[in-house]
């Protein structure tokens, strides 16, 4: 064999092992979440706490992606992205376990650690496969994302049977999901050994003529990123409490929950290829916006049938609005730095948009003693999505100074 048949060999290796570490790594972006859901209830009756406080579950790790995304791509250039996405594997094992232990204390520390760590995959992730795979972006994209759903949903339908099934209740059945990170560190950890030539994310003259925070492109991505955002968080927390409300047992619910995730999984795949085959993405976001509209309404009309379907539509709307978002990250930048840039802006105000939706809807829920007010505030975010999602869908490059209107 020639030397460099040898060399076409390695780095086919290679980048069939980076590909299997990227979706292991996606594997773990919201299974250590949508754990948590169908086991809200639970955990609150257990612990004696409020509908508001129990919806800081949820908010808190979005409060950590909005505090963290920022600084990712510049962490990631100190240490290196593969050694800082080892670090943020680390770093979540050690979230799941404090969360599993009893006390509303540890919950929420570790709850913090997910976050926190979960925020690093989540912004580092899109660069990466603009740089390692500049021609399958759409195909790349796509099977990260069922990978992350796929195991998101899993999570969401096997939580409370095995809460049920041991003798270590919801503590139990949260902790574990840390077995999963623990699979994708020792997969990840010949990246750390083996470094990629990645950009180098120091702002240099070049990338200073990209200005993410002056582009009114950039603002639009992050508006429909934050909202898909807050949408699919406060209905993966209050979706089954919602179901038991109407007669739903708390497995049953859990399932729904699932049912919800896995209709959205074949649409994270499709999508990405589909968007970036058209010329734009107005339409794909008209559609985007108009399931979620519909699904919501479902959920307020409440009859089985209809709360069924409405379960699935909004599973279509979350993976394609998802989808979306991590396109928009890369069709609307030049190069993997920007796409970084992007994804950090997008993610940190976006997401801080976002942590107030389980908050504030458990927090009308308390107010109006009824699921019907929190859904009408999920209808206006509908409507808005789809207005961001059209504006942020037009072929354009972000470039702020040069051409100003981007």
């Amino acid at each position: 064999m020639s030397l460099e048949s040898e060399q076409a060999k390695n780095q086919k290796v290679g980048g069939l092992l980076l590909l299997f570490g990227i979706l292991l790594i996606g594997s773990n972006l919201r299974a250590p979440l949508t754990s948590v859901g169908s086991l809200v209830p639970i955990i609150r009756d257990t612990l004696g706490v409020s509908h508001t406080l129990i919806g800081t579950i949820t908010t808190l790790p979005l409060l950590a992606f909005a505090l963290v995304s920022p600084f990712a791509p510049k962490i990631a250039n100190k240490l290196g992205m593969e050694r800082t996405i080892f670090i943020s594997m680390i770093i979540l094992v050690i979230g799941i376990l404090l969360r599993s232990v009893t006390g509303v204390s540890t919950l929420f520390i570790g709850t913090a650690f997910i976050g926190i760590a979960i925020s690093f995959g989540n912004v580092l992730i899109p660069g990466l496969v603009k740089m390692s795979f500049p021609f399958r972006i759409g195909a790349v994209t796509g099977l990260y994302a069922v990978f992350m759903n796929t195991f998101g949903a899993l999570a969401s339908g096997v939580s409370v049977p095995l809460s049920e099934a041991t003798s270590y209740g919801w503590q139990g059945a949260l902790a574990a999901w840390a077995i999963l990170a623990v699979v994708a560190m020792f997969v990840w950890f010949p990246q750390v050994k083996r470094p990629a030539d990645l950009p180098n994310y120091d702002v240099d003259t070049q990338h200073e003529k990209t200005n993410m925070w002056s582009s009114l492109t950039a603002w639009q991505v992050t508006v429909f990123m934050g909202l898909q955002s807050l949408m699919f968080y406060t209905v993966l927390t209050w979706l089954p409490e919602i179901l038991q409300v109407n007669g739903y047992t708390a497995s049953e619910a859990g399932w729904m929950l699932s049912l919800m995730q896995f209709a959205l999984i074949p649409v994270t795949f499709i999508m990405p290829i589909i968007a970036t085959k058209v010329k734009d993405q107005k339409w794909l976001s008209v559609m985007t916006g108009l399931f979620f509209f519909v699904g919501t309404l479902g959920l307020i009309n409440g009859q089985q049938v209809i709360v069924i379907i409405a379960v699935i539509l909004l599973g279509i709307a979350c993976g394609s609005a998802f989808s979306l978002s991590m396109i928009f990250f890369t069709l609307r930048t030049k190069d993997a730095y920007a796409a970084s840039e992007l994804s950090g802006m997008a993610q940190s105000i976006g997401y801080l948009l976002a942590a107030f939706g389980p908050m504030l809807f458990g927090g009308l829920h308390d107010i109006f003693n009824n699921w019907t007010a929190p859904l009408f505030l999920l209808l206006i975010c509908s409507g808005v999505i789809l207005i961001a999602g059209v504006l942020a869908g037009r072929n354009i490059v972000i470039n702020a100074p040069q051409r100003g209107r981007a």
